[in-house]
């Protein structure tokens, strides 16, 4: 008791006789006391000395490694309408297994013959490509044959033309001589009518001659005539040579024009045949497009639009599929002043939603409950929610994952960083200090050696 009272209880009865009477009489419980906080503080400085592990600690979800891995839903890229499912949800799909098929919405496309009403008329305008290059083949044909006629029709003008230059020639040669019989006449006929006037001749030979000198006269007419016909001859030579050119150029420009009508009207066919070949492919493609297939194996997830006769737009989402094959990963946030902290090949550990733990930051070593994963990937800019992104996968030096565990489960994250003693981080804790900043040592020598160069 406290013996405060004047009235004392030992007085009247002895506490000796008690058990718990004999335990309070005892006069070194200050001792103990003392051995107890001496030991406790001895116990305190050397945990204060011990190792810590500074780490950061954030919140993640269990995605996939690989983009293709992850959950997606599947477009159509086309409008229609859905007309029967070939699965339900929660089945395994293969890649290429037929999920649903759709029907058309727009009225051009209602045509169920319309890739081969599109054939026939492909084969229509080939044909016609065909009859086309024909005539172009028809038409050069006739081109050269009108090249050839005019320049053995101009052959035949040139030497024309040279015939009448010779004939005229001969002509005025001929000219010439009758002239000359007629001036030879005419002396003669003088002579004649001179010695008639001195009885020398009878009238008779002076009629002679005048009638020789008529023939003469006659003669020189006839073939002046026949000079000036020559020369006309030689003018229309002439003419009928520019006039085969002007006509033959004629034939040969109209020629030339439809056989260059004939190849525009053949090169716009080939484009119409081409345009139809291309609306004949979109046709089949299209048509293949009213099945949606698997793109790869996966289960599928859930029905996004699952009436039958509900109609879609194009790029509108209609099944989720889940890959089957597919290797896990976490994604981590992480705050802007820790980010300078992380580094790639870094080791994490991770404690997984619905899997118990009991986790000690500092000393990861007697962590029981979390797995090993190491940082592949850190983003450069941060998200909405101000935070960056980091990806981390199973290190290979640990124990494998879960089997159980899926995409979509909620993960907590340490990254281990540098080790202090634990009087560092209660003071830094205290300051609101962040952790040391470090360069893993494959880095630091990384840098080292490019310093170096």
């Amino acid at each position: 008791m406290l013996n405060i009272s004047h009235n004392k209880v030992s007085e009247f009865l002895d506490l000796n006789q008690y058990k718990s009477g004999k335990a309070t009489q005892h006069t070194n419980q200050h001792n103990l006391f003392r051995r107890v906080l001496l030991i406790s503080l001895i116990l305190v400085i050397i945990i204060l000395f011990l190792p810590w592990t500074q780490n950061v600690t954030s919140k993640g979800l269990v995605t996939t490694l690989k983009p293709n891995q992850r959950p997606q839903t599947l477009q159509s890229p086309i409008p229609g309408r859905i007309d029967q499912w070939f699965v339900q949800e929660g089945d395994f799909v293969k890649q290429g297994d037929t999920i649903l098929k759709i029907s058309e919405v727009k009225s051009e496309y209602f045509d169920d013959q319309l890739t081969e009403r599109t054939g026939d008329q492909i084969k229509a305008k080939s044909a016609s490509v065909d009859a086309y290059r024909s005539k172009v083949q028809a038409l050069k044909n006739q081109y050269a044959a009108l090249q050839q006629e005019q320049q053995l029709k101009l052959e035949q003008a040139r030497n024309k033309y040279l015939q009448s230059k010779l004939k005229v020639e001969s002509d005025s040669i001929d000219l010439e001589a009758a002239k000359i019989k007629a001036n030879i006449a005419e002396t003669q006929l003088q002579r004649t009518i001179s010695l008639q006037e001195q009885g020398l001749k009878a009238v008779k030979d002076v009629e002679e001659y005048r009638n020789k000198l008529q023939e003469a006269n006659a003669k020189y007419v006839s073939q002046e005539n026949k000079w000036l016909a020559s020369k006309n001859e030689v003018i229309n030579a002439n003419l009928n040579i520019s006039t085969i050119s002007a006509t033959y150029g004629d034939k040969l420009s109209k020629a030339q024009s439809d056989l260059y009508s004939a190849e525009s009207s053949a090169l716009d066919t080939e484009a119409q045949v081409s345009k139809l070949e291309n609306s004949l492919a979109n046709y089949e493609k299209r048509n293949s497009l009213l099945y949606i297939t698997a793109p790869q194996d996966g289960y599928i997830n859930k029905a996004i639009i699952s009436g039958i006769g509900e109609t879609f737009k194009e790029g509108e989402p209609l099944v989720g599929i889940m890959p089957a094959n597919y290797e896990l990963a976490v994604e981590m946030w992480v705050r802007p002043i820790d980010l300078p902290l992380i580094h790639k090949g870094e080791h994490v550990q991770v404690q997984f939603e619905g899997w118990p733990a009991i986790v000690f930051s500092g000393w990861p070593n007697v962590s029981y409950g979390t797995y090993g994963a190491e940082i592949v990937a850190i983003e450069n800019f941060a998200g909405k929610n101000g935070m960056y992104r980091v990806l981390i996968t199973r290190d290979p030096n640990y124990g494998p994952w879960p089997e159980a565990l899926r995409v979509g489960s909620g993960a907590q994250t340490i990254t281990l960083l540098e080790d202090v003693p634990i009087w560092f981080e209660i003071w830094r804790q205290i300051n609101s200090f962040p952790p040391n900043f470090y360069v893993p040592d494959d880095e630091d020598s990384s840098k080292k050696s490019e310093n170096k160069k």
